[in-house]
């Protein structure tokens, strides 16, 4: 597999002088790129992070591995350090660092005289933004977004192409929104009223923390009085719908496909998984994992790993329901042999009413 080489080359030595770690081989030995086991070469340097694949190290054409402490290899240059992948993310930003903001703005983008932008942002072609608007020093604004009016966008963000910024939103600093993602539409509620649906003016704003992530694609609602929230280092995937007034806790991390409805509170530390659906008015404490696919339909007030879709319990629990009714029609089937006869409407009458 063809891998685009990294920025700059590094020595093994020159990686633990910057990140720490314990070396086994020469300090000299260079390397250009991260990669997979499976696909790694003489000139990257990988990680094994689980004991399973110890197999493809061995197997592997890497020739540096990151690995824990207590893992010896003999075959390559190694890094010892207790958190292999942490590690192998720091090294891939040292190879792949982000590319820096070029100021200057576009002659195709259209910037309103009273939008105030910082001297170092770069503002690309087909880019809108209105009045009142604050963009910061070294902020990176692509192809094709749109910032509304008194919207305000932090220090060292980077807007991919197309990202939508409605009127007196608020991105902190370091925010990466990837492309497609809108910020600030309008919630999804009403009054109804004479067989029809009155619209529910949303007049709150969407307020984004320092060193947020979100994924292509993404939708957050701007709340209908009060404000939607995400706080500091809050990481959102692809396609995730967030209602309005929703809160989101520091650090928690929402995986693709997921839905969260308005006014649910998220605490810190948090794992929702793919496909995940939150309905509205609830609330998850602090370091509460939501299994892939798994409906919330009540308040979490304690945490660990919660998972099924009706209804909801806590994952030991759910697995051994699981189990369970895995095997209650290998429990029916043995049952009815036994007794010499066919189980019929009655019988599943009874059934179902036991």
């Amino acid at each position: 597999m063809r891998m685009r080489p990294g920025v700059r080359s590094f020595s093994l030595g020159e990686l633990v002088d910057l990140l720490g770690g314990e070396l086994v081989g020469e300090r000299t030995q260079q390397v250009v790129q991260v990669a997979p086991l499976d696909s790694a070469g003489p000139e990257h340097i990988t990680f094994l992070g689980s004991d399973a694949y110890r197999n493809a190290l061995a197997e592997s054409r890497a020739g540096a591995v990151i690995v824990r402490p207590d893992v010896s290899v003999f075959n390559r240059a190694s890094i010892r350090t207790p958190n292999p992948y942490a590690y192998f993310v720091r090294v891939a930003r040292l190879l792949n660092p982000e590319p820096q903001a070029v100021p200057r703005v576009h002659p195709m983008a259209c910037v309103d005289a009273q939008a105030a932008l910082a001297s170092s942002a770069e503002i690309g072609p087909f880019v809108t933004i209105e009045a009142g608007a604050i963009i910061g020093e070294r902020v990176r604004v692509g192809p094709g977004c749109f910032i509304g009016a008194h919207a305000r966008i932090g220090d060292d963000s980077f807007l991919h192409r197309n990202v939508s910024v409605y009127a007196y939103c608020v991105i902190g600093a370091r925010a990466v929104i990837n492309a497609g993602a809108v910020v600030g539409s309008d919630g999804f509620g009403g009054a109804f009223e004479g067989g029809h649906w009155l619209k529910m003016p949303h007049i709150g704003r969407v307020i984004i923390g320092d060193d947020v992530e979100i994924g292509a694609n993404t939708t957050i609602d701007r709340g209908a009085m009060g404000d939607t929230v995400l706080a500091d280092g809050v990481k959102l995937d692809n396609q995730i719908q967030i209602g309005h007034n929703v809160h989101i806790g520091k650090n928690t991390t929402v995986a693709g496909c997921a839905g969260i409805a308005g006014s649910a509170r998220i605490g810190a530390n948090c794992v929702i998984s793919g496909a995940a659906m939150i309905t509205g008015h609830l609330h998850l404490a602090d370091g509460v994992t939501i299994s892939v696919g798994t409906v919330v339909t009540r308040s979490i007030d304690k945490p660990g790993r919660y998972s099924g879709f009706y209804p909801l319990s806590e994952h030991r629990a759910w697995l051994k329901g699981a189990i369970s009714v895995r095997h209650l029609g290998e429990s029916g089937a043995t049952g009815s042999r036994r007794s010499g006869r066919r189980p019929n409407a009655e019988d599943d009458d009874d059934n179902a009413n036991r």
